[in-house]
């Protein structure tokens, strides 16, 4: 029986990162992957590879803005092209990550991994013990329990898609929903082009800041992307012009393509995690802050665990449990994690970015808070490039700690992270606005001293 000091379940980004870093650590690490691709959702059919789309249908966007200031005509687009460029990409990643462990000293398992005992692991056949597990085993696409649902593709398979077609109906208002529907609302090239969202709950984006949701929404709507919310699909049906999904309100709406992104789940079935006595549910493998289960020795990270699914976070995950299997946490303190001010970017056009609380949370919570909030935004940032729907809110609690905050705006990303490094190093508002007045101008990150002025 071949014995390892570590052996790390999935070869993602919080796999490869916990591997490295406990090799690093002077352990024997081997790496078991299932997938014949290895290098996980991130690079092959997640935030890599759709940035391909997404750079593509921001030129598109930007000159459909700025047709009337300058631009003459809108790019045409080709698909196959955008395809032929993230596959250039994705195709290098599983040879790339093979080399990466060969050259790092670290043994990879090609194989589906399953729990004989708390101690051991059979890989096809092959058994293999180690001293600590890292479970990395991401997550896949959720099946819903909707008649004839076997007619919609994944999320990985629309990445995949060698033309688009006309007619898109996307399942579930969420992050993979709104995305996908702007790349194709973009890049069709089609005059005939429709996309619709479909959303059971209430308002889409759940975890978002519903007012900022309303305007993205709006955004969307503008662009030709139809979002129904408070609608259950009750069967997709195929006929003889395509699709046809049909909701519990009696109606009806016709396609060509009918995406399921209704998000992920934990893709833990196979490993047989009862055998190890690992605590879980269908949400993901129970972990305390530092990724630890209920077996010491068996820690849980990125989208196995029912967390943030975002790679950053998955990546941090794996720092901290790596670290706390070496018992060494240094001077950064990363033996657990805090998930209060992650970040998240939703990459439609205009971005949608948050980080902290919403102010329904605050609401809801009772914490006291004054808030710094416009919308339709006629700062000469936005107006020079014609975008109509740019927004904020700021949200500041006592002593001017900053709560929360969440931006509508074509560069969406990098001021949320300004803000995220002030929440995180407890700069308060006043002081981030007095350090933000040389910031280079004028530009997105410049218009901050805006958005920071009312708590002046």
């Amino acid at each position: 029986m071949t014995v390892f000091d570590a052996i790390i379940i999935g070869s993602g980004t919080a796999g490869q990162t916990a591997a490295y870093a406990l090799k690093n650590g002077g352990l024997s690490v081997a790496v078991v992957e299932k997938s014949d691709k290895p290098g996980g959702t991130c690079a092959l059919a997640g935030c890599q590879a759709k940035k391909w789309f997404y750079e593509g249908m921001e030129v598109v966007a930007k000159s459909q803005h700025m047709k009337s200031k300058g631009i003459s005509s809108i790019p045409e687009t080709v698909w196959t092209d955008f395809q032929r460029e993230k596959n250039s990409f994705t195709n290098a990643v599983p040879a790339g990550t093979l080399d990466g462990f060969k050259e790092a000293g670290i043994d990879f398992i090609s194989g589906s991994a399953q729990f004989q005992d708390e101690k051991t692991l059979s890989v096809d056949g092959h058994t293999i013990e180690a001293s600590n597990f890292v479970i990395a085993s991401g997550g896949k696409p959720l099946l819903l329990p909707i008649k004839g649902i076997e007619h919609a593709i994944t999320s990985d398979q629309f990445l995949d898609l060698p033309s688009l077609p006309d007619r898109f109906v996307f399942i579930g208002g969420g992050f993979i929903s709104f995305e996908f529907a702007h790349f194709v609302a973009r890049l069709g090239n089609s005059p005939a082009r429709q996309t619709v969202i479909l959303e059971a709950a209430p308002r889409p984006l759940g975890p978002f800041d519903s007012e900022m949701v309303s305007l993205l929404m709006a955004a969307s709507e503008a662009e030709g992307i139809a979002v129904h919310t408070g609608v259950r699909i009750t069967a997709i049906e195929r006929t003889a012009n395509g699709l046809l999904v049909r909701t519990d309100d009696g109606n009806s709406y016709s396609a060509d393509m009918v995406v399921n992104g209704a998000g992920r789940l934990a893709d833990i079935e196979e490993l047989k995690l009862g055998r190890a006595g690992v605590n879980h549910s269908n949400r993901g493998i129970k972990v305390n802050p530092s990724m630890q289960t209920n077996q010491s020795h068996i820690y849980a990270i990125g989208d196995c665990v029912p967390t943030i699914q975002l790679a950053r976070v998955a990546d941090y995950e794996a720092m901290v449990a790596a670290e706390a299997i070496l018992g060494t946490s240094g001077d950064r303190q990363l033996s657990s994690i805090d998930y209060s001010e992650v970040p998240s970017v939703l990459f439609t056009y205009p971005q949608f970015g948050m980080v902290g609380y919403t102010e329904d949370a605050l609401k809801q919570e009772k914490i006291k808070f004054s808030k710094s909030f416009d919308k339709h935004l006629a700062w000469p940032t936005y107006r020079r490039v014609g975008m109509q729907y740019a927004a904020y809110k700021i949200l500041v609690g006592d002593q001017g700690r900053i709560l929360g905050a969440h931006i509508l705006s074509d560069n969406a990303a990098g001021i949320i992270n300004t803000i995220r490094l002030a929440m995180l190093n407890r700069i308060p508002v006043d002081t981030l606005y007095h350090q933000s007045v040389m910031s280079p101008y004028p530009t997105r990150e410049s218009d901050l001293l805006y958005m920071l002025k009312p708590f002046v």
